[in-house]
């Protein structure tokens, strides 16, 4: 402490030294600073004054620079606020043009804009609030897109379900159009090469119309279909819009492949389902060929399969109802139109040509049915009678109709008559359009000339040995056919006969086909006009011998007559002039058929008078009565004698009545010993008469001269010519004893 004090003690001496030393000069600064501080005073308000006049006159400035910072800060948020609304001015028109594309359903535009909105312009303005709106939207956006394209899809596949009939017959109609724009030289040299290739032809028509099948765009707008795939393709849900899009076509697949129940009564109603398919698959065709992978080859092949099945399945059933060929033949040419036309698309038809081929039996069948009520219709209404001809025109006319020549004919003058009625040419006319009928099916069939003159003859054959063979069968049968129309017939059928190898030409020229090819299948014409001759033949002597049956129902016999009469019997009389007349209309006939006709006539003129004679209901003759039945015996051999038909050597026809001689004779002679002494012999007089018919007959003797009261005056010759005839019967009784064991 002390050294401290002293050393402060020091520092007081040396700070008095230099003060002391100083004074002087911190008096003069002490002055000075007086000096200064009056200085200072006046200069202090100097600056009070001058910063009172700069206080007053910087007010103003100092407001306008308030104002000035405002403006700076004012341009400054503005300038930013530029620049903002800048970043969402296109976000805002880009969803304004959503909204607009929307609003107009330019949903694939719309899609778009949504994703340039999305991806672009949104993340530039993320952090303000409306955005934030926007992207919460977007999904929602995008499903309403969906939903609307879909809607749009929807309307598009009903407005082509509706109108796939009318898609159809326009490509049907162009198809058919194309077709027959083509000149009748290029047809017929397409269906000769056709008909000579058959099945493994080059198929002309084919390219000629697969060139120019008409576009499906040109029919049907397909931008719905084309939106909404590239939406949901852009959606990520292309899978599940074909999955739905292939689904709704397979249902409208099967609608459309539902045929009316009433399909098969008009043409039009096959022709609207037929429309429909076509329609359907030209709409296919178009999206597959302008769509990647909406629809594939596999699904295409997979429904046309299906309807190609279901397309044969209804038309077997609903062509099975149709009776009308005409009705047929057009159905046919609208199934090969509609496979023509389906063809041109692409899709294979041959199991359709198969069809036809099913169509083309019941097709003949419909012709029988049709032809046969032509038959029935010609021979119903023919007068029977050969065609008479007044000059040569009408003359060239019916050899233009029918086959036929005849030199002795042409030299003859006119009037002058065919042989034949007016059924000959109608029916052989008939015929070959029968044959035109047929030829019409097998056209555009692609069938080669060998199937086609296959086809041909054997319908051909069916007419003739169904259809008109049982129409000629029908005619001969019937009750009022009399002997005139049979014998007609019988002319009339042995021409047609002869005109069956101009047929066979006929066929030829129009299939090109050689009669002597080695499948060729032979006309039977010759055989059905055989049977129907033959049955007319049959016909005449069942004829005969029913009209030589009713003549025999007016003979009245007066059995117990004791004298005959002085001719032959009425009856007998007008039957063998009926029977004159008869044979004098066979002249046109065959002379076999005459003949046997005549011969057949006599016999059972002959066998019907010996069952007169020895019936049951007879119980008694006399010897008067006998006698007139021997006139009448007479006249019908003098009937036989004069030679009614040609061509009988001798006495052949006489013959007919030998039986009916030999007996009458055995008891008109009473040459009972000649009889029984000879009996056995060839060389027998009586060899054709048979012993239990001469007993019959005596028996009905014996009876009246046991009765008749004329012998009752001649009582011995009675006795003697009984005793006669017991012995004789006795005699007979023998014989036919022996003759039988």
């Amino acid at each position: 402490m002390e050294k401290l004090e002293a050393r402060i003690r020091n520092h007081d001496r040396e700070i008095e030294k230099m003060c002391n030393f100083h004074y002087q000069g911190f008096v003069d600064s002490i002055t000075e600073l007086l000096k200064v501080r009056g200085e200072a005073q006046k200069l202090k308000h100097q600056v009070t004054d001058t910063n009172r006049k700069l206080q007053s006159e910087g007010k103003e400035l100092v407001v306008a620079m308030e104002e000035l910072k405002q403006c700076r800060l004012q341009q400054r948020n503005i300038s930013a606020t530029v620049d903002k609304l800048t970043l969402c001015l296109p976000v805002l028109e880009m969803y304004s043009k959503l909204r607009e594309q929307m609003k107009s359903k330019r949903h694939y535009p719309a899609l778009k804009t949504l994703e340039h909105l999305e991806h672009t312009y949104l993340p530039q303005v993320s952090h303000y609030r409306f955005c934030k709106i926007m992207v919460d939207n977007i999904p929602k956006l995008r499903e309403e897109i969906k939903d609307v394209s879909m809607s749009d899809l929807k309307d598009f596949l009903e407005s082509i379900r509706k109108h796939s009939d009318k898609i159809g017959e326009t490509a049907m109609k162009q198809n058919g159009d194309q077709l027959f724009s083509m000149s009748t030289e290029v047809r017929t040299k397409i269906n000769r090469l056709n008909l000579q290739l058959g099945r493994f032809r080059l198929d002309i028509r084919k390219n000629f119309l697969t060139m120019k099948v008409p576009g499906a765009q040109d029919l049907v707008d397909f931008s719905p279909v084309y939106r909404c795939l590239h939406i949901y393709s852009v959606l990520g849900a292309r899978e599940t819009f074909e999955n739905y899009y292939r689904k709704q076509r397979r249902k409208q697949a099967r609608l459309v492949l539902q045929p009316p129940s009433n399909m098969h009564e008009t043409l039009d109603g096959y022709r609207k389902y037929f429309n429909q398919i076509v329609g359907f698959f030209v709409v296919e065709d178009h999206i597959l060929h302008t769509t990647q992978g909406l629809v594939n080859r596999a699904y295409i092949d997979e429904l046309w399969e299906m309807a190609l099945s279901k397309t044969i399945a209804a038309l077997r059933t609903h062509s099975s109802y149709c009776s009308d060929p005409n009705l047929v033949l057009d159905l046919k040419n609208l199934i090969v139109l509609f496979a023509d036309t389906l063809q041109g698309y692409g899709f294979p038809v041959n199991q359709l040509f198969d069809m036809l081929l099913e169509i083309r039996d019941q097709y003949s069948e419909t012709l029988l049915k049709k032809w046969s009520g032509v038959f029935r219709n010609i021979l119903d209404s023919d007068n029977y009678s050969p065609i008479p001809v007044a000059n040569e025109e009408l003359y060239k006319k019916i050899i233009g109709q029918f086959p036929f020549q005849d030199p002795e004919l042409e030299k003859q003058p006119f009037p002058k008559k065919f042989p034949f009625s007016e059924f000959v040419p109608k029916v052989y006319n008939q015929i070959k359009e029968f044959i035109y009928a047929c030829l019409k099916f097998s056209e555009d069939l692609h069938l080669s000339s060998t199937e086609v003159d296959d086809m041909i003859r054997k319908s051909t054959n069916l007419l003739l040995t169904r259809m008109l063979s049982n129409c000629l069968q029908n005619v001969i049968k019937r009750r009022n056919t009399g002997l005139t129309e049979l014998v007609q017939i019988i002319i009339n059928t042995t021409h047609l006969e002869k005109s069956c190898k101009f047929l066979e030409e006929f066929i030829t020229n129009i299939t090109n086909v050689l009669p002597e090819t080695v499948h060729t299948t032979k006309l039977y014409g010759t055989t059905t006009f055989k049977d129907a001759r033959h049955a007319s033949e049959e016909e005449i002597y069942t004829n005969l011998n029913q009209k030589i049956d009713q003549f025999l129902q007016l003979a009245d016999y007066d059995w117990m007559a004791a004298e005959p009469g002085s001719k032959a019997s009425d009856y007998l009389i007008d039957l063998i002039a009926f029977l004159r007349s008869t044979f004098a209309v066979f002249t046109h006939l065959p002379g076999k058929v005459a003949q046997t006709a005549c011969m057949s006539a006599c016999k059972h003129l002959s066998t019907s008078l010996m069952q007169l004679l020895l019936e049951a209901e007879v119980r008694q003759l006399t010897l008067g009565a006998l006698q007139q039945f021997n006139l009448d015996v007479e006249e019908c051999e003098q009937f036989a004698r004069s030679g009614p038909v040609p061509g009988f050597q001798g006495d052949t026809l006489q013959l007919a009545f030998i039986d009916l001689r030999q007996l009458l004779d055995l008891f008109i002679q009473w040459d009972w010993s000649t009889y029984l002494a000879d009996y056995g012999q060839p060389t027998c007089k009586y060899l054709r008469v048979n012993p239990t018919t001469a007993l019959i007959l005596l028996e009905k003797m014996k009876d009246t001269s046991r009765k008749n009261n004329v012998f009752a005056q001649f009582r011995k010759n009675e006795r003697d010519k009984q005793k006669l005839i017991d012995t004789v019967a006795k005699q007979l009784r023998s014989l036919i004893n022996s003759h039988h064991l």
